[in-house]
């Protein structure tokens, strides 16, 4: 559904987004992962063609968004940024007016999408008096007018209390079980992405640092509980002997990169440190991702600079 083939996109002199390779096949949900500035919306502006890339090729659906933007997307609904509406004017007002100015779309086709994301008992009132999750709703509403196959949603959960989260997520997870749409989503919200998505892809000041899927991500865990009849000691040679990276949490270790279980207890067993239990942890997608915008070991600390009075 989505292909880009060595994307770049350069705003004079800073790249936003480089060499960016991605693909997203249908029936998917793929979330797109990043820091502020990482080249999240831009890469979306450019699988959505409001955005031009400086190099490499966009596809969406089968077509190249450059080419051929109308039928790359004529099955593609979207929340781009922040989503404007007519607050003077009702939800459905909204929505007719939407219709008016993309293609035909039979009145039966308004009911359903309202009825879908949850909104009919507030759609003929003023949008002014809508919460953010009814706005939320409406823009999701507003998405999926274009009978789309592909759903673009930026940050859809952004400004949402924790009860406006859940019922945005059990929306998506329903649609696209019944619907069966292909989503691409980029959230803050990690805690959503792991229970939404089945693929990831986390941009890093512009390049990709990581696509795979979240049992992969939950298989790269390098911290293990060890048990033992002493601890100190065990954690003191094994970090003399180059294994370990650091001590969490008094009987959690953190082993160095390419160091396995089985090494751990060799070693332990030759000290004649006796070892009751050793389980490798699974990782979370949180730390997972902390991990990858954490600067490298031996890159130069930076001290923030303080403004000039």
């Amino acid at each position: 559904m989505i292909e880009l083939q060595q994307v770049t996109k350069r705003f004079g002199r800073r790249t936003a987004v480089e060499a960016f390779d991605l693909i997203v096949p249908r029936g998917e949900i793929f979330g797109l992962l990043g820091h502020n500035g990482a080249g999240k919306s831009t890469a979306i502006g450019m699988m959505l063609g409001q955005v031009w890339p400086t190099a490499g090729v966009v596809r969406v659906c089968g077509h190249d968004v450059q080419r051929d933007r109308r039928q790359a997307l004529a099955r593609v609904g979207a929340i781009f940024e922040t989503p404007a509406f007519y607050d003077y004017l009702s939800g459905w007002r909204n929505l007719e007016i939407f219709c008016q100015y993309t293609a035909a779309v039979p009145v039966q086709r308004l009911h359903d999408v309202v009825d879908w994301v949850g909104l009919t008992g507030r759609i003929h009132t003023r949008v002014r008096t809508y919460s953010h999750g009814m706005r939320a709703r409406l823009a999701l509403a507003q998405a999926l007018l274009p009978h789309p196959e592909l759903l673009i949603l930026d940050e859809p959960a952004d400004g949402l209390d924790p009860e406006g989260i859940h019922e945005l997520r059990q929306t998506i997870l329903r649609l696209q079980s019944e619907l069966g749409l292909t989503l691409l989503l980029s959230s803050h919200l990690l805690s959503e992405v792991e229970q939404l998505c089945t693929r990831i892809a986390v941009l890093k000041e512009g390049r990709k640092v990581f696509e795979g899927t979240l049992a992969e991500v939950r298989n790269t865990a390098t911290r293990v509980r060890l048990v033992t009849t002493d601890f100190e000691q065990a954690a003191r040679k094994l970090r003399e002997a180059g294994l370990i990276q650091h001590v969490q949490n008094g009987a959690r270790l953190s082993l160095a990169p390419g160091v396995g279980t089985d090494e751990i207890v060799r070693r332990l067993v030759s000290w004649q440190i006796p070892v009751f239990e050793i389980a490798r942890e699974q990782e979370t997608l949180e730390s997972f991702y902390l991990s990858l915008m954490r600067p490298p070991a031996n890159a130069p600390a930076v001290a923030p600079s303080l403004p000039r009075l």
